[in-house]
C-alpha cells in the first residue's frame, strides 16, 4: 500500500503537461534549422536584372536628355515624367549590387552596411516611382474629366514643388526602416529573407495598405475617365472614332496597365511575406515559397523602369519625336512643328 501510494505521488497529474517545454524546444529548433534557399533564382535573377538594367538605362537616359535639354515648353505632366525618369534611373543603379549578391560577391557589402543602404535606396526610388505615376494619373484625370477648369496642380511651379515634396516624404518615410534594420549587425547575407520585429512588420503592412488605397483610387479615377471618353464618343461617327480611339485608349490607360503589372503583384505577395517574417506564418515550406515569390515580384517591380519610357512615348510629344527621328537617323535635325486640325476626342487625351 505504501509503495502504491508512493508510485501515485511520484506520477505526474494528467492535467499537467510536462512534455510542453520539450515541444516548445523542438518548435524553436525547427525554426532555427529552417534555411531559406534561393534555388533557381541564383541564376535566373542576375540575367533578368542585367536585361532590365541595360534596357532601362538606355530608355531613361534618353528620356532625361529630352526632358532637360530638348523640351520646348515644360508642362505639369512633363515635370512628373522627368522626376519619374530620375527615380527609375536611380533605382536601376541599385541593380548591379543585387546582381553581385546573386553571383556570390556580397560579403564586402555586408561588412560595411552597404546592403541596407542599397536596399533602402531601392525602395525610396520604387515608391517615388509609384507616387509619380499617381501624379501623372491625377493630372490626366483632371484634364480629361474637367477640361474647362484650370487647377493649380497643372502649373509648372506647383508640379515642381509637389515633385520635390514627393522625394522628401519618401525619404522620411523610409528612414525608420533603415534605422530599425540597421540595429542588427549579425547578418551574413544581402537582400535575403530575414525575420523582422512586430514593429517593422506593422510598418511594412501599413505601407502595403497605403498602396492598396492608392490602387483603389487609381481604379475609380480610370473608371470615371472611361465613362467620360465613352460619353464623348457617342456623338461621333464610327469612322472618326476608329481613327483616334485606339491611340486615345492607349494614351489614357497605359499608366494604369503598367502600374497593375509591375506593382500590384509585389504588394499582394508582400502581405503573407511580412506575416511570415513576424512568425504569424511559421511553416518553413511556406517561408521558402514566399521568399521565391517575393524575389520574382520584386524583379517585376524593377521592370517598371523599362516600361516607363513607353509612357513617355505616348504622353510626351518631344520624347516621341526623338524616338522616331532617332530611328530614321535624323537625331540632330530640327523637329518639325505639328500642324493640322485636331478633333475634340483626340485633343482631350493629349497633354
Amino acid at each position: 500500500m505504501v509503495v502504491t501510494m508512493a508510485n501515485l505521488l511520484s506520477s505526474p497529474s494528467p492535467d499537467i503537461n510536462v512534455s510542453q517545454p520539450a515541444m516548445d524546444y523542438t518548435a524553436t529548433s525547427r525554426d532555427i534549422n529552417c534555411t531559406i534557399e534561393n534555388g533557381f533564382l541564383q541564376i535566373g535573377l542576375p540575367i533578368f536584372y542585367i536585361i532590365i538594367c541595360v534596357i532601362g538605362l538606355l530608355g531613361n537616359l534618353l528620356a532625361l536628355w529630352v526632358f532637360f535639354f530638348n523640351q520646348r515648353k515644360p508642362t505639369s505632366i512633363s515635370i512628373y515624367m522627368k522626376h519619374l525618369a530620375m527615380a527609375d534611373l536611380l533605382l536601376l543603379l541599385c541593380l548591379p549590387f543585387r546582381i553581385a549578391y546573386h553571383i556570390g560577391q556580397y560579403k564586402w557589402m555586408v561588412k560595411c552596411y552597404f546592403c541596407k543602404i542599397i536596399g533602402t535606396f531601392f525602395y525610396v526610388n520604387m515608391y517615388s516611382s509609384i507616387l509619380f505615376l499617381g501624379l501623372i494619373s491625377l493630372d490626366r484625370y483632371l484634364k480629361i474629366t474637367k477640361p474647362l477648369r484650370k487647377f493649380r496642380i497643372h502649373s509648372v511651379k506647383w508640379s515642381s514643388g509637389i515633385s520635390k515634396a514627393v522625394w522628401l516624404v519618401t525619404v522620411l518615410f523610409m528612414l525608420p526602416f533603415f534605422v530599425l534594420s540597421s540595429l542588427k549587425s549579425n547578418e551574413t547575407k544581402c537582400f535575403h529573407y530575414k525575420n523582422q520585429s512586430v514593429l517593422v512588420g506593422a510598418m511594412n503592412l501599413a505601407a502595403v495598405m497605403f498602396i492598396f488605397i492608392l490602387s483603389l483610387l487609381f481604379l475609380v479615377s480610370y473608371a470615371k475617365i472611361a465613362v467620360k471618353l465613352y460619353n464623348i464618343s457617342k456623338g461621333k461617327k464610327k469612322q472618326e472614332i476608329r481613327k483616334v480611339s485606339t491611340r486615345a485608349i492607349i494614351k489614357t490607360f497605359i499608366v494604369l496597365a503598367i502600374y497593375i503589372v509591375c506593382f500590384m503583384p509585389y504588394h499582394i505577395v508582400r502581405v503573407p511575406y511580412v506575416l511570415s517574417q513576424i512568425q504569424i506564418i511559421s511553416s518553413c515550406q511556406s517561408k521558402q515559397s514566399l521568399h521565391i515569390a517575393n524575389e520574382l515580384v520584386l524583379c517585376l517591380s524593377a521592370l517598371n523602369s523599362c516600361l516607363d519610357p513607353v509612357i513617355y512615348f505616348f504622353l510626351s510629344n518631344s520624347f516621341r519625336r526623338t524616338i522616331i527621328y532617332t530611328i530614321k537617323g535624323r537625331f540632330n535635325k530640327t523637329f518639325p512643328k505639328t500642324s493640322g486640325a485636331r478633333n475634340s476626342f483626340k485633343s482631350i487625351t493629349d497633354i
